[in-house]
């Protein structure tokens, strides 16, 4: 083996900075940060307070139809909201009921302006969920 000079041991021998360990740490915070919100993301928007499915509709006249609307609620959830859509056969909207839902099955008249051929559930809302589910 030869030995090294010794300048060049001292030149490129030198010890690390302490820059390095700060933005491995700065960075690991950050994954780990950014890994947590994801978490809490993923967890917010797969449980909301309130859902809504449609189960039927009825049409009983010329300018009413009634939906069937099974709604699930989270315990202490406020605000909750449901909007119902009447469509023509043209695809027209003919009328809408906004309702206050109950846990379970609800039953919804809609009056409308013209015959209606189906029924839509838009979605339901509640205080801290804004979008209709």
């Amino acid at each position: 083996m030869t030995q090294q000079d010794p300048r060049i041991a001292q030149r490129y021998a030198a010890q690390p900075s302490p820059w390095t360990k700060v933005f491995v740490v700065l960075g690991l915070v950050l994954v780990v940060g950014l890994a947590g919100w994801l978490a809490w993301a993923i967890w917010a928007h797969s449980t909301p307070k309130v859902t809504s499915r449609m189960t039927g509709f009825e049409i009983v006249d010329e300018h009413t139809v009634v939906g069937h609307i099974d709604v699930s609620l989270r315990t202490g959830t406020t605000g909750a909201s449901c909007l119902v859509r009447a469509l023509a056969e043209d695809h027209t909207p003919v009328g809408d009921a906004t309702f206050t839902p109950k846990h379970g099955h609800n039953e919804v008249t809609v009056r409308t302006e013209r015959k209606a051929t189906s029924l839509e559930s838009v979605g339901c809302s509640a205080d801290g969920q804004n979008d209709a589910r």
